[in-house]
């Protein structure tokens, strides 16, 4: 049995053994998730912490070993154009299809007040976090570390990226001899690294199913009316977007089969869908390109650490359907202008939303400032965000995975960013071939 599968059913196990023990609650609920909480939290921890040292070596191997570093430069802004158009095509479609599903919400005025009164608690905290993020002068500013160590003990990928990829060109420029000697330790590194995510990866049944377990008992089936229909809405669109635009886009532009691109995809997006950490999801993203989507090394180690951290789709459409939802609950008429101002300001900000659980939400603050919408309402989509974030994660993931495809079937035939990796399948590859003899 592939691995997967093993996820798959690890998945859909989890996710009916979690409804159960809500029914049940009480007592039964609580050991259950006192028992398994602890469990999904150790294996996303087991996979986070090789993030960093496989996004620095893959970076720095990836441009430091290119015979010309413009070469990373044009990738690189290619890529760039693929994740904004792509992003607005997401956001297009949400703008599009949302306020007329939206509108057909009963909401009568005592259950808007008492929807309110529920989210005041959580919105003033969300909007306390909203008030302390940078402006673009400042974030733009803070793209170069002062501390590179720091930036990677405080998970701040963007700067960490931005380091990297500097001292990876610093690097062309030293003595042959020197500059292959480092290359060869990092590329060690990154195979160490990839080691240990294989280990993860083995678990990822378990862990899998820890995680979806905990998400179901705590959600139970209790969405029900307005709430549910915005839900629906989110997870509709995201799930709508990958069948008509990111599956095609991956399946025309990219060169490769349904079939094969979905298997290559699925790995990254179970962890996503789990963990609801696209940072999380990296690892699975990187095997996956290189073992089952064939993507040269080269590419895949620089353009999914800075898809990961960059594209997000699924967060656009998610922003776009709650400022759209807190607009109907709080009685904000939306005029083109402002569906648009919506659709602007969500591409805008998707850049700078961390890749952790529910982060796109607290980015979500100014999208619903850009529409005249309270900033309260993002209290309420608080409450509500589980099973829309999993569906947002695993769409960006989607995408991420898309583009790669895009890209090397657009790169000429034996033109690569450099000799990461050598071409060579690296030693955790090798394992994933052996384990997964159903898949090529």
């Amino acid at each position: 049995m592939s691995l997967a599968l093993k996820v798959l059913l690890a998945l859909l196990a989890g996710l009916a053994v979690g409804f159960g023990i809500a029914s049940v609650g009480g007592g039964v609920m609580t050991s259950a998730i006192a028992i398994l909480d602890p469990v999904g939290a150790i294996w996303v921890a087991s996979i986070r912490m090789t993030v960093i040292p496989l996004v620095v070596s893959a970076l720095i191997v990836g441009v430091g070993a290119a015979p010309d570093p413009k070469s990373v430069g044009r990738v690189g802004a290619q890529a760039m154009a693929w994740f904004v158009g792509l992003l607005c095509a997401g956001a297009l479609l949400a703008v599009v299809v949302a306020p007329p599903i939206i509108g057909r919400i009963p909401i009568s005025a005592d259950a808007s007040a008492a929807m309110r009164a529920s989210a005041a608690g959580a919105a003033a905290a969300a909007v306390e976090g909203a008030k302390k993020l940078p402006s673009i002068a400042q974030w733009i500013v803070d793209l170069v570390p002062l501390n590179p160590v720091k930036s990677a003990a405080d998970g701040a990928m963007l700067p960490l990226i931005v380091f990297s990829l500097a001292f990876g060109v610093a690097l062309t420029q030293i003595a042959p001899a020197r500059r292959h000697a480092l290359l060869a330790v990092l590329e060690g590194i990154q195979d160490t690294a990839l080691m240990l995510v294989r280990g993860a990866l083995y678990l990822a049944p378990i862990g899998v199913f820890a995680l979806s377990t905990v998400v179901a008992a705590r959600l139970g089936l209790t969405a029900a009316g307005a709430l549910a229909t915005y839900v629906g809405a989110v997870t509709g669109l995201t799930v709508l977007f990958a069948a008509a635009v990111l599956y095609p886009t991956a399946v025309l532009l990219g060169k490769t089969s349904l079939a094969r691109f979905a298997r290559g995809s699925f790995p990254a997006q179970a962890v996503a869908f789990s963990s609801r950490s696209s940072l999380a999801a990296l690892p699975a993203m990187l095997e996956s390109a290189r073992d089952l989507l064939a993507i040269p090394p080269s590419l895949a180690s620089f353009l999914l650490p800075l898809a990961v951290t960059t594209f997000r789709c699924g967060a656009v459409m998610g922003q776009v359907v709650g400022a759209i939802f807190a607009a109907k609950l709080y009685g904000v008429p939306l005029s083109p202008a402002a569906l648009a101002a919506i659709g602007v300001t969500s591409v805008a900000t998707s850049f700078s939303v961390p890749g952790i659980p529910g982060g796109s939400i607290i980015m979500m603050v100014p999208v619903l400032l850009s529409a005249g919408i309270p900033a309260e309402g993002v209290g309420l989509l608080l409450a509500v965000d589980t099973i829309p974030d999993m569906f947002r994660t695993a769409t960006n993931v989607t995408g991420d995975m898309a583009v790669a495809t895009v890209m090397a079937a657009r790169a000429p035939k034996g033109v690569s960013l450099g000799a990461g990796g050598d071409h060579r399948r690296t030693v955790a590859g090798r394992l994933m071939t052996s384990a997964d003899t159903d898949d090529e």
